[in-house]
C-alpha cells in the first residue's frame, strides 16, 4: 500500500508538499506556486473551510500500475509500427503547406493532406497547438522533465494512482507498445499534479494517447496537452475538465442531435428508456469507438478547429448508423450497443474521407452559438444542483412512467415529446398548468393560470380523438408588451408537433432550411445582437391576428438570464416577414404560427380550433384542419 499527498490544490501545504517543492526544480516551483496561489488564470480549488486538507490518495495493489524510468525513449519507440497504417515517409509535396495561413490549414486538414506521411503530420501538430492562444503560465516540456525526476525517481520501478479525475474511464492505446501505455500513464499523473483544477476529463487518456504517436517524447506531448487544456480562446474548447462542463456537452450534443437528426432522435426515443443516457456517449464513439486511423484524421481537424467539430463527426455517425438501420443493415434491439458496435465497425460502412464529407456537410450553428447553448445547459444542471460526478444519469429520467397522468397523452407518448425539448428543460419534470377538465374552458384563466411560467408544452385533444400540440419557449405574459394589440413573440426553439394519429414534430424553418436566410450586411462599426437576447416583434397596426402584412421583423430586447441560440433571429434578414409568427395572444384567441395560414389557432372560449400549413413551421394540418376542442392541457417545468 502507498499513500501520495501532493497538496497543490490552493490548501496550505504540509510537510510532505515542502519536501516535494524542495525537491523540484526553479521553473516547476515556480508554476506550482502560481496554481497554489491562483495566479496564472487558473482558479484555485478550495477545501472545506474548517480544516486545510492536504489530499491524500491510499491505493490498493489492484489499483497500482508499473514505471520504467526508462520508458521515455527516442521519437517512435512508442508506437507499434506493425499496427500503424502504411503510410509514406519521404517528405511530400505539401510540406510547404506549415507556412499557410489558419484558413488554408483547416482546409489541407479537412482534405486529409498530411494524412501519408508521418513526419508531416507530427511537424503540423508542433506547429498547429504551438500557435493556440492559452494561459501566460502554461506548463512545458521542461517543467514535465523536471516534474517526473522528481515524482518517479531513478528507480526501475515505481507505484502511483491515475488521477480521480479519469473516474474509471476507458483508456485506448491505439497503436501505442507497452512503453508507451507506460508513457500515458505518467503524462496523466503529472497533468493531475500541475493542473489541479481538473475534476473529470474522460477523453484527456484518447488525446495523449493520440498525440504521443507523433511526439518526440513524453516531455513534447505532455507540453502539447497542455497547451490544449490552457487554451483561453473564449469560444474555442478542446477538452472538458469538470463533470459540470462534460454533462453540458452531452446535453448539447443531445439538442443538436436532436435538430439535426430527427429520425436518429426518434429511433433512440422510441426505443431507449434514458435518451441522454445513449447520448453520453457521444465522446466514447470518436475517441474509444473509432479505429485509429479514423480517430487521427479527426485530431488533424480538432487541433486547428476545436470541440465544434466533434459534435459534427458524432452526429455524422449517429445519421449513418439510421440509414444502415432504415437499409436492413442493422436491426435495432439496444441502440445504445447497436451504437457502439457500428461506430467500432465504421469501416463497413464509409472511409474516413466520406466520414469527414458528410461531417461537414451539416449546416451546424456557429461556434459562438454552441457555447452560448453549452452555457445554458451548465447554467440548467448547476440549477439542479448537478456538478460532480453522478454515478447514474437517473436526474434525465424527467418522466416518471409510473406516476405521470394526463388525460391527453401516455406517459410513454409524453416521454417522447419531452425528448424533442431542449435538453437544459427536459431535466425537469412537467408539471399540469392548465387543463379543462380541472380549470373550465376560459381564456383568461388560460392565461392567468399560465403567466410567470417559461417554456410550456400545449397539448390538445379533438373530439374525434387527434392530437397534437405546441412547445412554446416564451411566457404569455410577453402578449402585454404590445399594449393589447395583436403582435407574435417567442422564441426560434418554438415548434408544433403531432401525436396522434401519427408523431410527428415540425421546427422553425429555418433549422431545417438555413440557406434561406441572408446575412445582413453591417459596417465595421456595428455590432450583432447579442444572441442571449430573445425576439419580440413589434407592435403590428390593428386587424387580423394572423396577417401576414401586420408584422415586421423582430427587434431585439434583453432578456435577463436567458441564453440560447435561438433567442435572437441572429442577424438574418429574413425573406418573409412571416418567419417568426412563433406565438401571440389576445383576448380573442391564440395562434401559434403564421404566414399563409396558422399552425394551430384556439378561440376565446377554448372549444373552436383551427389547423393549417404555416409559413413559420412548414408544417401540414396538424390534425382535421377544423375541430373542436375536447380537451386542452398546458405543462410546465417543475424548478425550471
Amino acid at each position: 500500500m502507498l499513500q501520495v499527498g501532493l497538496g497543490l490544490s490552493g490548501s496550505p501545504r504540509g510537510a510532505a508538499e515542502d519536501f516535494l517543492l524542495d525537491q523540484l526544480g526553479e521553473r516547476s516551483r515556480s508554476y506550482l506556486a502560481l496554481v497554489s496561489s491562483g495566479g496564472g488564470d487558473m482558479e484555485a480549488t478550495q477545501g472545506p473551510a474548517d480544516s486545510p486538507q492536504v489530499p491524500v490518495l491510499i491505493i490498493s495493489e489492484a489499483e497500482t500500475w508499473d514505471i520504467d524510468a526508462s520508458s521515455c525513449v527516442g521519437c517512435g519507440e512508442f508506437v507499434d509500427w506493425d499496427k500503424m497504417p502504411e503510410l509514406d515517409q519521404q517528405p511530400s509535396a505539401h510540406s510547404q503547406s506549415l507556412t499557410q495561413t489558419s484558413k488554408e490549414l483547416k482546409k489541407l486538414a479537412r482534405e486529409g493532406h498530411w494524412a501519408t506521411n508521418h513526419v508531416l503530420r507530427a511537424r503540423a501538430y508542433q506547429q498547429i497547438i504551438q500557435h493556440i492562444p492559452c494561459r501566460l503560465v502554461t506548463p512545458d516540456a521542461l517543467v514535465y522533465r523536471d516534474v517526473t525526476s522528481r515524482l518517479f525517481g531513478k528507480q526501475s520501478v515505481s507505484s502511483h494512482p491515475l488521477p480521480e479525475f479519469l473516474g474509471g474511464c476507458r483508456m485506448p492505446t491505439y497503436c501505442l507498445t507497452m512503453e508507451g501505455v507506460t508513457a500515458v500513464k505518467k503524462i496523466l499523473i503529472c497533468l493531475g499534479n500541475l493542473f489541479p483544477d481538473i475534476t473529470y476529463s474522460p477523453i484527456l487518456p484518447a488525446v495523449v494517447a493520440l498525440l504521443l504517436h507523433y511526439s518526440e517524447d513524453e516531455a513534447q506531448c505532455f507540453g502539447n496537452v497542455s497547451r490544449l487544456l490552457a487554451c483561453n480562446d473564449s469560444h474555442t474548447s478542446y477538452i472538458d475538465q469538470s463533470f459540470l462542463a462534460h454533462q453540458a456537452s452531452c446535453m448539447t450534443f443531445g439538442d443538436l442531435a436532436n435538430k439535426h437528426c430527427p429520425a436518429a432522435h426518434r429511433l433512440i426515443a422510441s426505443t431507449s428508456e434514458n435518451v441522454f443516457e445513449v447520448y453520453s456517449e457521444w465522446l466514447e464513439w470518436i475517441f474509444g469507438d473509432l479505429p485509429f486511423d479514423y480517430a487521427i484524421r479527426i485530431l488533424d481537424v480538432y487541433l486547428l478547429e476545436g470541440q465544434k467539430v466533434l459534435y459534427r463527426i458524432a452526429l455524422a455517425l449517429l445519421r449513418q448508423h439510421r440509414l444502415s438501420v432504415t437499409s436492413g443493415e442493422l436491426e435495432v434491439t439496444n441502440v445504445k450497443g447497436d451504437l457502439k458496435a457500428f461506430v467500432q465497425n465504421i469501416r463497413e460502412h464509409m472511409t474516413a474521407d466520406k466520414l469527414l464529407e458528410r461531417a461537414f456537410g451539416i449546416r451546424l450553428f456557429s461556434r459562438k452559438e454552441i457555447w452560448l447553448l453549452q452555457m445554458a445547459n451548465r447554467k440548467a444542471l448547476a440549477e439542479k444542483g448537478i456538478t460532480v460526478v453522478q454515478r447514474r444519469q437517473l436526474f434525465h429520467l424527467a418522466i416518471d412512467m409510473l406516476n405521470f397522468s394526463s388525460a391527453i397523452v401516455t406517459a410513454q407518448e409524453m416521454r417522447i415529446v419531452w425528448s424533442w425539448i431542449p435538453e437544459r428543460f427536459s431535466l425537469f419534470p412537467p408539471v399540469l398548468l392548465f387543463s379543462t377538465s380541472e380549470n373550465g374552458y376560459s381564456l383568461q384563466r388560460f392565461y392567468s393560470c399560465c403567466e410567470g411560467y417559461e417554456p410550456t408544452v400545449l397539448l390538445i385533444k379533438t373530439m374525434q380523438g387527434e392530437v397534437c400540440g405546441a412547445f412554446l419557449s416564451s411566457d404569455w405574459n410577453e402578449r402585454k408588451k404590445s399594449g393589447g394589440r395583436s403582435s407574435f413573440f417567442g422564441t426560434g426553439e418554438c415548434f408544433v408537433f403531432s401525436v396522434r394519429p401519427e408523431m410527428e414534430r415540425y421546427e422553425w424553418v429555418f433549422i431545417k432550411k438555413p440557406e434561406l436566410t441572408k446575412a445582413v450586411p453591417r459596417s465595421p462599426c456595428q455590432r450583432l445582437p447579442s444572441p442571449a437576447s430573445p425576439v419580440l416583434s413589434t407592435p403590428p397596426p390593428d386587424g387580423h391576428l394572423a396577417s401576414s402584412n401586420h408584422l415586421t421583423v423582430p427587434v431585439l430586447q434583453r432578456a435577463k438570464g436567458r441564453l440560447s441560440p435561438y433567442l435572437a433571429i441572429r442577424h438574418f434578414l429574413l425573406p418573409s416577414k412571416t418567419a417568426s409568427m412563433f406565438m401571440s395572444g389576445t383576448r380573442e384567441g391564440i395562434v401559434i404560427g403564421g404566414g399563409g395560414g396558422q399552425a394551430l389557432y384556439i378561440d376565446a372560449d377554448l372549444y373552436y380550433g383551427r389547423t393549417e400549413h404555416c409559413e413559420t413551421f412548414d408544417n401540414p394540418p396538424l390534425c382535421q384542419e377544423n375541430f373542436q376542442v375536447q380537451l386542452l392541457e398546458v405543462w410546465g417545468f417543475q424548478n425550471a
